[in-house]
C-alpha cells in the first residue's frame, strides 16, 4: 500500500517538490474547465471532527478561503474531457491559523474527488475533499442606498 502511494506521489506530483509549483498531473485526459460565465471555483467539503458537521463551500481559483481555522487557497482546479469518466482534481494550499501560534502548512497537492484518501489532509480537527470544479456564477455588487 505504501508502495502505491509513493508511486502516486510521484506520477501526480504530490509532495515537497508540489509545493513550489504545482505540477498537473500526468492525465491527458485532464483539461481546465471550460471558459464560460462566471469565476473557476472548487467545490469543497469539510469536515470538522470535534462536531461531526460537515460544510460544502466553493473557493475561488487563487484565492483564499477560510474553514474553521483552517485558510484554504486552491492554485488550480481540472476536469476530465466530457468522453473520459467524471473527474475532478485541485491543487490545495492548506495553511491552520490557530489563535497565539505561528501558522503551520499542513497540506500542498492536488486532491482527487473520485480517491480522496490518495492525497488527503492529515488533521486532527478538520478533513478536506474536492468534491468538483465548476464555474459559479458571480453575485451582484451590493446596492449602496
Amino acid at each position: 500500500m505504501r508502495g502505491l502511494a509513493v508511486l502516486a506521489a510521484l506520477l501526480f506530483g504530490v509532495g515537497a517538490a508540489a509545493a513550489q509549483t504545482p505540477q498537473r498531473p500526468a492525465n491527458a485526459n485532464l483539461r481546465p474547465i471550460p471558459d464560460g460565465p462566471g469565476k473557476r471555483v472548487a467545490e469543497l467539503q469539510g469536515l470538522d471532527k470535534v462536531t461531526a458537521r460537515t460544510q460544502r463551500f466553493q473557493t475561488p481559483v487563487g484565492q483564499p478561503t477560510r474553514f474553521g481555522t483552517l485558510e484554504i487557497t486552491v492554485s488550480d482546479c481540472l476536469v476530465n474531457v466530457p468522453e473520459a469518466p467524471p473527474e475532478a482534481v485541485a491543487y490545495l494550499r492548506i495553511v491552520d491559523h490557530k489563535p497565539g501560534q505561528a501558522e503551520e502548512k499542513l497540506f500542498a497537492g492536488w486532491m482527487f474527488a473520485s480517491t480522496p484518501s490518495l492525497s488527503a489532509l492529515d488533521h486532527g480537527v478538520y478533513d478536506v475533499r474536492v468534491l468538483a470544479c465548476t464555474m459559479a456564477q458571480g453575485s451582484a455588487a451590493p446596492s449602496s442606498r
